[in-house]
């Protein structure tokens, strides 16, 4: 009893720092959402508004086509990096491969760089007239590129350079999941015949569950509230083509500073954040529940 009580006071501050920073914002959030408060209005008083804010957002066109460009663009990074990261996480595994602590290192550089930095480096790569990423593009294939004025090249842009940046994140935790995973099984599946596809479906794939749900999780939540490198890279633009529901959200609370709708398309983002969590985990667990 005595071990279970310092147990929990460890515990404590870790607690009470989540609650501050967790648990107190979500609840002032939800509170603020249900009132008009535009600190640039003519009233800057906060009014109640109800549930208005609510009804506006199901028919605001701004709102849900920036939430759907979000949904496309988190389901490609996901999977793009999710494939990605295995394969590299296989190729830096390889005894055969030269220099593989060299590379892991340099592989693993881009999670350490700031995503505001991530975005302005990027810009400088794809401005047109100065970076090297559209010389080559015009030099080698005859390419007009340009994030300024054409959305497909801005959004496949904002594509590359997530998965420039996050990929390596994938590719750690695959390779400390592979790393972790029993040698019987692989070679049972082996000595019964199985090809390397069944044997990565049937074997490696359940085995490695846990690390894919954590590792879809944490990407997918980024994802969803990419604002720093994509307001460094485009500013939304052009035409509102990477103008996602973080970014959307920033631009209606801060320079707007409408809080009340800001807030109430936090809190529904935060929903469809934790359905689209929910459907992933059943997915691919084939649970509705903890219980089994």
């Amino acid at each position: 009893m005595r071990q279970s009580n310092i147990g929990w006071l460890f515990l404590t501050p870790a607690t009470l720092i989540l609650f501050v920073v967790g648990f107190v914002p979500f609840i002032y959030i939800l509170y603020v959402g249900f009132f008009d408060w535009n600190t640039n209005a003519v009233d800057p008083t906060l009014r109640w508004a109800g549930l208005q804010n609510y009804r506006s957002l199901v028919f605001d066109t701004t709102f849900l086509n920036s939430l759907a460009r979000t949904l496309v663009f988190a389901f490609f990074v996901v999977v793009s990096e999710l494939l990605l990261g295995y394969v590299l996480a296989r190729a830096l595994m390889a005894d055969r491969l030269w220099g593989r602590q060299f590379f892991r290192t340099i592989h693993t550089l881009p999670i350490v760089v700031a995503p505001i930095a991530v975005g302005a480096t990027w810009r400088l790569l794809c401005v047109p007239g100065f970076g090297i990423v559209p010389y080559y593009l015009k030099l080698w294939f005859g390419i007009d590129y340009n994030i300024s004025t054409n959305a497909y090249h801005a959004f496949a842009t904002a594509i590359i350079m997530d998965l420039w940046h996050w990929t390596p994140f994938v590719t750690l935790s695959l390779m400390a999941g592979l790393t972790a995973l029993p040698k019987e099984p692989l070679e049972q599946a082996q000595i019964d015949g199985g090809n390397k596809l069944q044997i990565f479906w049937y074997v490696i794939v359940p085995m490695l569950k846990p690390v894919l749900l954590t590792t879809v999780f944490i990407r997918l939540m980024d994802a969803l509230r990419s604002v720093d490198e994509i307001w460094m890279l485009t500013k939304g633009g052009p035409a509102e083509a990477t103008r996602f529901i973080g970014l959307h959200i920033w631009i209606n609370v801060f320079p707007k500073t409408d809080y009340g709708y800001g807030a109430a398309m936090s809190l529904l983002t935060l929903y469809v954040t934790i359905v689209l969590s929910w459907l992933l985990f059943v997915a691919m667990t084939g649970r509705k529940g903890g219980a089994q």
